[in-house]
């Protein structure tokens, strides 16, 4: 998007006011679809974390994670939690993954998560 959309910003906005991670939000990205929950960056950024700390080959990035603080000002990212990129009939990865977005970046979206079959 060439500016980015308000309303996706005051969604944004909420959750990380709220610190909820309740918001399921699916939006389409160069050209993939990411359906899933929505977190505070904080939340987002330790849970990142605790799994590259947990890595014996990954370890030494999870500082990086830790380290920065927000910006004040509007959201400029969505962190998702438990999401998946949709392909076809699966998502991908399948337990859900952590993705970060820019929300300029964003070329539609809806509020929810869309699930997804084998069948």
């Amino acid at each position: 998007m060439s500016k980015p959309d308000e309303l996706l910003i005051d969604v944004a906005a909420l959750v990380e006011s709220g610190h909820s991670n309740k918001m399921s939000l699916t939006v389409v990205t160069g050209g993939a679809v990411i359906t899933g929950r929505l977190a505070p960056e904080a939340v987002w950024r330790q849970r990142v974390s605790e799994v590259l700390a947990d890595s014996a080959q990954l370890s030494e990035f999870a500082a990086v994670f830790t380290s920065a603080a927000r910006k004040e000002g509007p959201p400029t990212h969505l962190h998702f939690h438990v999401a998946r990129i949709l392909q076809g009939s699966v998502g991908i990865p399948e337990t859900g993954g952590m993705y970060r977005v820019s929300i300029e970046d964003v070329t539609a979206w809806t509020m929810g998560d869309f699930s997804y079959s084998d069948h």
